[in-house]
């Protein structure tokens, strides 16, 4: 099997949501700001997820986009373990090709994560810039998950018309509070950029 025997497909987050918490090392896609998914299949076999969207740092596209909507971030990538050596770069080739045929998005960002001991290999492979490193951050354990800080200041207008923190943000902060969930400082991210069109 080679990977051109794949096929890609957009999707909709509930086609790949069990799939992507199975399989990527997050084991989590809540609190995502998500605009746009793909699937990797063998067959009709699933064995591949990705989650674009809007960049988790408000007012963060402003470095590489005169809009918004030009930038999105690659959120989650996964593929089971047997699969051919270039499965990644040929599933990440092939929705770069979906944005710029389909989309005004210019700009993909995505970040290597240095505390699991990424450093951004399978974007060297598909020709992302590396454009340094961000801050140092933190994040909330809980259940033996982590989320970002931002999950408990996600809000929704409940029935009543009435702002509310999500249910699960709400679950989060709890167990903050009650010291079911604590915070762990964590090393700056790899930042990788992909430019699909000039600026």
């Amino acid at each position: 099997m080679t990977v051109t025997n794949y096929t890609v497909t957009p999707c909709e987050i509930q086609e790949i949501r069990d799939f992507v918490e199975k399989w990527h090392y997050s084991g989590n896609v809540n609190g995502l700001r998500i605009s746009q998914c793909f699937a990797l299949y063998d067959g009709d076999t699933l064995i591949g997820g990705m989650i674009y969207g809007g960049l988790g740092m408000a007012n963060a596209w402003r470095k590489y986009a005169d809009s918004e909507d030009e930038v999105v971030e690659l959120r989650r990538l996964c593929c089971i373990d047997d699969t051919p050596k270039n499965t990644e770069s040929y599933f990440i080739g092939a929705t770069l090709r979906w944005f710029k045929n389909n989309t005004s998005v210019k700009v993909i960002v995505s970040y290597a994560d240095a505390y699991y001991g990424h450093e951004g290999t399978i974007y060297k492979a598909t020709n992302f810039e590396h454009v340094g490193m961000t801050a140092k951050s933190r994040v909330i354990n809980f259940n033996g998950r982590q989320y970002h800080d931002k999950t408990i200041r996600t809000y929704y207008t409940n029935k009543d018309g009435v702002k509310a923190l999500k249910p699960f943000a709400q679950r989060v902060k709890d167990a903050l509070e009650n010291g079911t969930a604590h915070y762990e400082e964590r090393p700056p991210k790899h930042i990788y950029l992909m430019r699909i069109r000039r600026k």
